[in-house]
C-alpha cells in the first residue's frame, strides 16, 4: 500500500517509466492513481509528488486520449465503490511494479476474495500455492501497489486484523502515526464492505479523518 515514500517498491526489468498521476477524494482521504497505456499500476496516499517520487515514475504531462479513457475509467469505478454502488473492479490493471511471486499471490486474492469476502494470511499462502508462508504473505500486502482495488484489506491475521500500511496520516508532517492510522483505514473498509459490523454512529459517507 503506497503511504510511507521510505519503503521502495520491488524492482522490474520492463516496469513502466512514466505515468500520467491523477487524485480523487473518498472517505478515507484523497487517493492518488498512475495510469499507463496498460492499465492502472499504482494506487496510494499522500501528495501526487511524493507518490510520483516514491514509484519513482516520471509524470507524464501529455497523455494520450486512450490513457486518458483509463483514467476516467478508473475514476468512475472506484467513486462508485466509495459511493456503494461498485462491488467489483473491471478496470484493466498494470501489474509490472510488482515481482513474479508477489504479483501471483496479488492476482490470486484479486481474482478470488471477493468484495464482503475475507482470508488470513495462512488460507491465502495455501490457496495461492507459492510456498510463501504466511509471514511472508503480510509482506506481500504491505508493498501491494494496488490497495482497494487489489484488496489486501480483506486479508486478516487469524487473531485479528493483521496490519495495514496504507491510509492518510492527518498531515504530512505525521510520520509516526502510519500504523494507527493504517489500521483505522483497513477498519473502515471492512466495515463499509460488512465484514465487521459498525459501530454505533458510524456512516459510510462521512470522512476517517475530519
Amino acid at each position: 500500500m503506497l503511504s510511507l515514500p521510505g519503503h521502495a517498491l520491488p524492482a522490474s526489468t520492463d516496469r513502466p517509466e512514466t505515468a500520467f498521476l491523477l487524485s480523487l477524494p473518498s472517505q478515507v482521504g484523497p487517493l492518488n492513481l498512475a495510469v499507463t497505456p496498460v492499465g492502472v499500476a499504482a494506487l496510494g496516499w499522500g501528495t501526487r509528488e511524493s507518490f510520483g517520487r516514491w514509484l519513482a515514475l516520471a509524470p507524464d504531462p501529455s497523455p494520450t486520449a486512450p490513457v486518458r479513457a483509463l483514467a476516467e475509467q478508473a475514476t468512475t469505478e472506484l467513486s462508485e465503490y466509495f459511493a456503494g454502488t461498485r462491488t467489483r473492479f473491471t478496470l484493466p490493471l498494470d501489474w509490472r511494479l510488482t515481482r513474479r511471486v508477489q504479483q501471483i499471490v496479488l492476482r490470486c486474492l484479486y481474482d478470488t476474495v471477493p468484495f464482503g469476502a475475507s482470508i488470513t494470511y495462512g488460507a491465502l499462502a495455501r490457496r495461492s500455492g507459492t510456498g510463501v508462508p504466511a509471514r511472508g504473505i503480510g509482506s506481500i500486502m504491505g508493498s501491494n501497489p494496488l490497495p482497494v482495488i487489489v484488496p489486501c484489506h480483506r486479508v486478516l491475521s487469524a487473531s485479528g486484523l493483521g496490519g495495514y500500511s496504507g491510509g492518510q496520516r492527518p498531515s504530512e508532517t505525521d510520520t509516526g502515526g502510519s500504523s494507527r492510522y493504517g489500521l483505522e483505514t483497513k477498519r473502515w473498509l471492512l466495515t463499509f464492505e460488512q465484514i465487521l459490523p459498525p459501530t454505533l454512529g458510524w456512516d459510510p459517507a462521512a470522512p476517517l479523518l475530519s
